[in-house]
């Protein structure tokens, strides 16, 4: 439930509400606005009696939410949520933040070399993965806390902030050490005890959709990092499961205007995992920004023909360098 104060309540009707809320064993969450306050109620398991509620003074009126999900939606947090990484802001009202680097962090020196010609293109965040999920239990499993050591160096060496996948609670620790956002891959979306835990930090987020999970389980999911405290959270897009067999997953493109609809949280898109194919990783990643992405997250490989991980889906220096220059002039476009 949302109760919308009168845009002349004051602080002690406020306060009058909240302690109303709470004697009845649910939880209060103020949502200030420009123009007056509301008051999100969490924790009931079912329809919340108001009649108590709407005769408070200042109180305007009472929105019942049935959605799953309510601190990342709209109805409870109508401000777009602006995510910063350093001197980055990823969100509304400002330009496509952009994220590339290979998938798997495989030496020093590849990720040197990574790092140095995407910041030559004009990324903003650099990825590698140093703990990675694969479907087969005899491929390259990531280089552990050696490669969260070369991605910290590479990203200084090139000026760039840095984000790398997390997969259990354990690893928390040394990825927080080293990296500037944590990433929720897409086949640990629901790993709800994660989540929560991810929730207690200060650090920006970036969770992946599910390989086969719906709108609303993908938000579910985000709730649950919000709920504990963590607003700073990228939703990202990386295609989901279908029949269709020609590209590696079905690329949702719909769901970028859905989610700016419903959620105040930013929505990027990784065009490399939701295609699987090089060739279709340029068309897609501008037709994501034409849809209102917030970003993209692009596989950059300095040799995509050596690549331990995902080389078919990389781009190369000159690839990347490419790509980015056909969005800034799309993105003028854009903007006009």
């Amino acid at each position: 439930m949302l109760i919308v104060m009168d845009h002349s309540a004051t602080d002690q009707q406020i306060a009058a509400v909240k302690k109303a809320i709470e004697a009845m064993g649910l939880r209060a969450e103020p949502i200030p606005g420009s123009l007056r306050t509301a008051i999100g109620v969490l924790g009931n398991q079912g329809y919340v009696d108001d009649t108590s509620i709407r005769e408070l003074p200042g109180v305007r009126e009472t929105i019942h939410v049935s959605k799953p999900y309510k601190m990342v939606s709209r109805d409870f947090h109508p401000v777009s949520t602006v995510v910063r990484v350093g001197d980055i802001a990823i969100g509304d009202g400002h330009p496509p933040v952009m994220i590339a680097g290979p998938c798997s962090i495989e030496t020093e020196e590849q990720m040197l070399a990574a790092a140095q010609l995407v910041k030559a293109a004009g990324a903003h965040i650099l990825r590698g993965g140093a703990f990675k999920p694969r479907t087969g239990p005899h491929s390259f499993q990531g280089l552990g806390v050696d490669g969260l050591k070369y991605l910290r160096q590479a990203g200084d060496a090139a000026g760039l902030p840095v984000i790398t996948e997390v997969m259990r609670i354990e690893q928390l620790e040394p990825v927080c050490r080293y990296a500037d956002v944590l990433q929720i891959g897409a086949r640990n979306m629901q790993n709800f005890d994660l989540l929560k835990e991810v929730g207690k930090l200060t650090c920006p987020v970036l969770l992946k959709r599910g390989m086969s999970a719906t709108l609303e389980e993908f938000l579910a999911a985000a709730e649950y990092i919000v709920a504990e405290g963590n607003d700073q959270v990228i939703l990202c897009e990386r295609g989901i499961r279908t029949f269709e067999r020609a590209t590696r997953n079905t690329l949702d493109l719909s769901v970028i205007p859905l989610i700016r609809e419903m959620s105040h949280l930013p929505i990027i898109v990784d065009p490399s995992h939701a295609t699987g194919k090089r060739s279709l990783v340029p068309v897609m990643a501008k037709a994501a920004l034409v849809a209102g992405a917030h970003g993209l997250m692009i596989e950059v490989h300095p040799e995509p023909e050596k690549a331990l991980c995902d080389g078919a889906q990389s781009l190369n220096g000159p690839g990347f360098g490419q790509l980015m220059e056909e969005i800034r002039r799309l993105q003028q476009y854009l903007d006009a």
